[in-house]
């Protein structure tokens, strides 16, 4: 059987973020990460510092010898470089949480949510939080990103949060308040599905579940970079049973 091309129109729907508007990516070495936001890189035989947007821990990401994207910082910056994608098994992922809300808010224009919104707004103040989306005035989305692959599960999150925790709790508050509250999660590795991290965060995990069974809506999706640098969406990601 021939394999289905797609048209460029297809194509086009499938681009959530272009990562080239961010600069011209190149390929580096990892070396090490001396703190959360910067690491050791070697770039065509040169060691620089590149920032890593994304205060994870990221163990099974950032190895010695991992293969990276970056694109270079402009001149006066505190590092030459910044992390975009990571090459993993399942091939290149994105790496680079400054950019989740451009993504996130591209994905959601294209239906991620099970329809196509009118309106949407960026940081909605809420309770003791800002909700990353308020959707056609009565929807509050909440955005997370899930790097962590165990097994064939995408898992979240990969270091405690009190903050995911407290989205979570604010989401449940606004059912009361006649919100429609989602949590939207975005798969960033090739997996079957989504489930919380209960060995690492029980108290995120017993949050989610809560959430859930209080009627904040959960939907995912999956993410990937294609050949001409491209995030795009790559399906729907449900919940593991």
């Amino acid at each position: 059987m021939e394999a289905v091309q797609k048209t460029d129109k297809e194509n086009k729907e499938l681009i959530l973020f272009d990562l080239k508007k961010l600069g011209s990516p190149e390929e580096a070495v990892f070396l090490k990460r001396p703190n959360r936001f910067v690491g050791i890189c070697r770039i065509n035989g040169k060691t620089v510092r590149c920032h890593i947007a994304d205060s994870g821990r990221l163990k099974e990401i950032l190895t010695e010898g991992r293969k990276l994207l970056v694109v270079k910082n402009r001149p006066g910056m505190k590092t030459q470089y910044r992390v975009i994608g990571a090459l993993m098994e399942d091939g290149w992922i994105l790496l680079n949480t400054s950019i989740h809300s451009k993504i996130g808010e591209e994905a959601i224009k294209k239906g991620v949510l099970g329809f196509t919104p009118e309106k949407i707004k960026r940081e909605f103040a809420f309770g003791n939080s800002r909700i990353d989306y308020l959707v056609d005035d009565n929807i509050l989305v909440e955005l997370k990103g899930s790097n962590l692959l165990i097994g064939d599960r995408c898992v979240f999150p990969d270091a405690p949060t009190s903050r995911g925790k407290r989205h979570l709790e604010e989401l449940i508050k606004s059912l009361l308040e006649g919100y429609r509250p989602y949590i939207l999660m975005m798969g960033l590795r090739e997996c079957n599905c989504f489930q919380t991290n209960e060995r690492l965060d029980p108290e995120f995990s017993k949050t989610f579940q809560k959430a859930i069974e209080s009627g904040v809506v959960f939907k995912g999706f999956r993410v990937g970079i294609d050949r001409e640098f491209n995030v795009v969406l790559k399906g729907e990601m449900k919940l593991c049973r």
